[in-house]
């Protein structure tokens, strides 16, 4: 084999760029990208300014799904200003779903089955007190090919709850449509010290198909 001429490194290096450039484009687009947090919504999951990857490409192939973390585009009434189009939040329940607040013990339940939420509900760095599921009593039936949708930090997060409660039970208002998902987020990375892989909480595990 002939060796290369001197040089040619140099000249195959734009190409070269332009390759790496184009994969970057695609992979961002249509298959994973990086969000920041800009709100104190999923705290104690995310904290304000973390970093988490969403994979975009995940829902082309399977529906969303119970428990899991999603970014989304917002509905316009949802949003404070119109820049603040993507939300992340926690899917409770899917179309079909009856989702109800709250049962004897303060406890959300999805189809009569009880949500055990205190391994990701936010609980207070200096007390240790955890939010209540709901400040807010609701009896919903999720429409099909909608989410509802809550963060993490109850008393802090504008979601599906507090969008029902301000529009006097307007189910639609207090949904998403599923074609609003952006994608799942799978891991948070920075900072690198709080790196955690996330996974769908057991609880989700027991909820039966909606009767």
């Amino acid at each position: 084999m002939r060796p290369k001429k001197k040089g040619s490194f140099w000249k195959e290096l734009p190409i070269l760029l332009v390759v790496a450039i184009a994969v970057a484009f695609v992979v961002r687009t249509w298959v994973v990208q990086t969000y920041y947090i800009p709100s104190g919504s999923m705290e104690n999951t995310l904290q304000i300014n973390d970093r988490v990857l969403v994979n975009k490409l995940v829902h082309d192939f399977s529906d969303p799904e119970r428990g899991e973390i999603i970014v989304f585009t917002a509905p316009e009434d949802w949003r404070s200003s119109l820049e603040e189009d993507e939300f992340i939040k926690r899917i409770i329940a899917v179309g079909g779903d009856h989702v109800v607040c709250c049962d004897d013990q303060g406890r959300i339940t999805v189809n009569g089955q009880p949500l055990e939420e205190g391994s990701y509900l936010y609980a207070n760095p200096v007390t240790g007190e955890q939010d209540a599921p709901s400040q807010d009593p609701f009896d919903v039936y999720v429409p099909d090919g909608r989410l509802w949708v809550m963060g993490d930090h109850r008393s802090a997060s504008g979601d599906s709850r507090e969008r029902y409660i301000r529009t006097g039970g307007d189910v639609d208002a207090a949904t998403i449509p599923v074609d609003a998902v952006i994608g799942k987020a799978f891991v948070l990375f920075w900072p690198f010290s709080d790196f955690n892989w996330f996974a769908v909480p057991e609880t989700y595990d027991d909820i039966p198909e909606p009767s």
